[in-house]
C-alpha cells in the first residue's frame, strides 16, 4: 500500500490545527513555568532525532521517501533505529509537543494524540506491511526488539 501524504505535510497540518484550536478554545489556556526553555529543549531534541534518522538512512544508502516504502533497499535497524522503529515520526511528535507547550492550550493534548494515531494507522502500519514483504523474518525480529515509537 502506498501512502498519499508526505509526513512533514501531515505534521504541518496538525500544527495548523493546533494553532486553530488555540484560537477557538481560549478556555483551555494554561501557563507552564519555564515553557520557553522546555520548548527550545524539545525542538532541539526533535530535530536531533530526525537528523540522526536521516543520516542513518543516507549512510546505509536506502530511500528516505516514506510514500513508497517498497523502494527500501536495506533494513535500517542500527543507530537511532535501535531505539525507535520510526524516529522521524517521533521527532515530528516531539516538535508538535513543543508547539503545544508554546501555545499553552490543553486542548492540543488531544491533537498530539490524534497525530500519533493518524501516523500509526495511515503511515506506519502500511510501511510495516511493505517492510514485512521486503525483509520478512529479519523485519519481524526487528519489530520484536524495537518498539514502534519509543
Amino acid at each position: 500500500m502506498k501512502t498519499k501524504i508526505p509526513p512533514p505535510i501531515v505534521a504541518t497540518l496538525f500544527a495548523l490545527i493546533m494553532w486553530g484550536l488555540d484560537a477557538l478554545v481560549p478556555a483551555g489556556q494554561l501557563a507552564l513555568p519555564g515553557a520557553p526553555t522546555i520548548c527550545l529543549l524539545l525542538i532541539g531534541l526533535g530535530l536531533a532525532i530526525m537528523t540522526l534518522a536521516l543520516r542513518r538512512f543516507r549512510k546505509v544508502g536506502t530511500t528516505v521517501n516514506p510514500l513508497d516504502p517498497s523502494l527500501a533497499s536495506s533494513l535500517v535497524s542500527s543507530g537511532i533505529f535501535g531505539r525507535s522503529r520510526n524516529p522521524m515520526y517521533l521527532g515530528m511528535l516531539v516538535l508538535l509537543t513543543a508547539w503545544a507547550i508554546w501555545l499553552g492550550n490543553a486542548a492540543n493534548i488531544v491533537t498530539l494524540y490524534l497525530f500519533y494515531s493518524f501516523m500509526t494507522r495511515l503511515q506506519i502500519k502500511p510501511e510495516e506491511e511493505a517492510l514485512t514483504r521486503l525483509f520478512g523474518e529479519e523485519y519481524e525480529a526487528y519489530c520484536k526488539r524495537v518498539s514502534r515509537w519509543i
